[in-house]
């Protein structure tokens, strides 16, 4: 008599015999225990390596993102560069406005003009003003009253933007704008009284001059006035420093010239020259 077990029976389709196998109870118990075993070890692989066959599947993809991230750096260094020689040459050209602008230097490597390091740039020599009593009468023309006819600058200056009117003949820029460093002596373009000083939000600090003849001049962006309201100038008086304040980019003097009332080209007067 067999012992507790298991009979397995196999039956071909068509045939007439069947095929009987018997399998002890323990042998069935042994392959369930080896199938489990076989089973928790499969678990336990893909739990250990599975994270690392994911990052291997990944290395492709991150490898081209470091490639990218590689070129865009590149790229914003290449942007920094263009940057800095254009905040280089920007501020080149306020310190040397109203004066020959030299080209910019090289550096020591030999570099070119536009890749100048912050320490070599220019920086244009202090600007020592004259104390108001030497101002008032330095470089002075005859007393008395005149229409403007001097020129209100001694140093050299560079013309940024001239008189613009609209279509309709409004006044969209009442005068000329004059680059020159920030503390350079303003002169009145003739004789006459200081009607009025102070600071408006568009001309900064100002000189606004009476003449004869109802002409008026307008200095503005000033630095520092030197006259009071009510004051009589000669042409030719220093009567403020020229500045960068109100509506202003850069340091220039804005001179204007009105007739009646009426803005005029202040080229169609004075001419440049002391």
């Amino acid at each position: 008599m067999r012992g507790p077990g298991y009979t397995i029976i196999i039956h071909k389709n068509g045939a007439l015999q069947t095929r009987q196998f018997a399998v002890s109870s323990w042998l069935v118990r042994a392959a369930a225990i080896v199938l489990s075993v076989a089973l928790v070890a499969s678990v336990i692989v893909v739990a250990a390596y599975g994270p690392i066959l994911g990052a291997a599947a990944r290395a492709p993809w991150l490898e081209h993102r470091v490639t990218v991230l590689t070129r865009e750096n590149a790229r914003v260094d290449d942007l920094a560069r263009a940057l800095a020689a254009a905040e280089a040459r920007y501020a080149h050209l306020r310190g040397m406005l109203g004066a020959a602008i030299p080209p910019l230097p090289s550096d020591s490597a030999g570099a070119p003009a536009g890749e100048v390091s912050t320490a070599q740039l220019y920086v244009a020599p202090p600007i020592l003003a004259l104390s108001p009593a030497a101002a008032s009468t330095s470089g002075a023309d005859s007393a008395g009253p005149s229409v403007p006819h001097r020129w209100p600058l001694d140093v050299p200056s560079y013309r940024t933007r001239g008189m613009v009117t609209s279509a309709n003949g409004e006044e969209l820029h009442p005068g000329i704008d004059l680059a020159v460093p920030e503390g350079s002596d303003v002169r009145a373009a003739g004789g006459g009284v200081v009607e009025r000083t102070g600071t408006d939000s568009s001309y900064g600090l100002f000189v606004l001059l009476q003449h004869p003849d109802g002409y008026e001049t307008m200095y503005g962006h000033l630095s520092r006035v030197l006259v009071a309201a009510g004051q009589d100038v000669s042409a030719g008086q220093v009567i403020a420093l020229s500045g960068n304040t109100g509506r202003s980019t850069a340091p220039h003097l804005h001179f204007e010239v009105r007739h009646d009332g009426r803005s005029v080209d202040p080229l169609s007067l004075v001419r440049e020259g002391p």
